[in-house]
């Protein structure tokens, strides 16, 4: 995957406003399906101006948010320490690192968190119970291994926008990955079993 390309074609998006209007929904999935195969902002736009202007937000971000998920998987992958999950319908793993399986989930700070960044990155464990039980209520709800990826940008506090730099995400990843040790996972038992988790911060404006 050409990193470079993305980055700057992800940028474009950050142009328009970031609306959702509703949530995650199984028709409207269907209804912008073509995000898959749009490898440029300028494509997007033609395909989706037609559309309802919450229907074309709706496209704007699920094309905006897959595509930095997939460059964040490309930069996992780019590993030899990483097995990426060739099983595309398989929802519960997307890679895995010293043969542990993950999930991944790239996520702004939460506002529903109700806590500060300092206080956050001091407390991580409670910062991942938090997000194993209030995020992907939909198609990715588990309670597997999970790695975080939790943006917060403390100059701007557009932390949506942070999706969009891939080559600070490719720093911050790679040092993760080349650092691995699982004896740093957090290690959690929701009742199913022992699940391991970390994250990885991705921050700007913060000391």
């Amino acid at each position: 995957m050409d990193l470079p390309r993305v980055e700057r074609e992800l940028k474009k998006r950050c142009d328009y406003p970031y609306r959702w209007g509703r949530k995650q929904s199984d028709s409207w999935d269907q209804m912008t399906r073509f995000i898959y195969k749009t490898y440029s902002m300028s494509m997007l736009y033609r395909k989706a101006e037609h559309l309802d202007p919450d229907l074309r937000d709706y496209a704007f971000n699920r094309w905006y948010n897959f595509w930095s998920a997939m460059a964040v998987e490309d930069i996992f992958a780019s590993h030899p320490n990483v097995e990426p999950n060739k099983n595309s319908y398989d929802k519960l793993i997307d890679f895995s690192i010293n043969k542990i399986p993950f999930d991944h989930k790239t996520s702004v700070f939460p506002k529903g968190f109700a806590k500060s960044i300092d206080y956050a990155r001091v407390h991580q464990v409670e910062l991942i119970e938090w997000l194993y039980r209030h995020q992907s209520q939909e198609g990715r709800m588990h309670m597997k291994n999970r790695l975080f990826i939790v943006l917060y940008d403390g100059e701007t506090m557009q932390h949506w926008k942070m999706k969009a730099e891939i080559m600070l995400l490719k720093r911050a990843i790679d040092q993760y990955v080349e650092n691995f040790s699982p004896k740093n996972l957090y290690r959690f038992d929701f009742g199913d079993g022992a699940v391991f988790s970390d994250i990885i911060w991705i921050t700007r404006g913060v000391k």
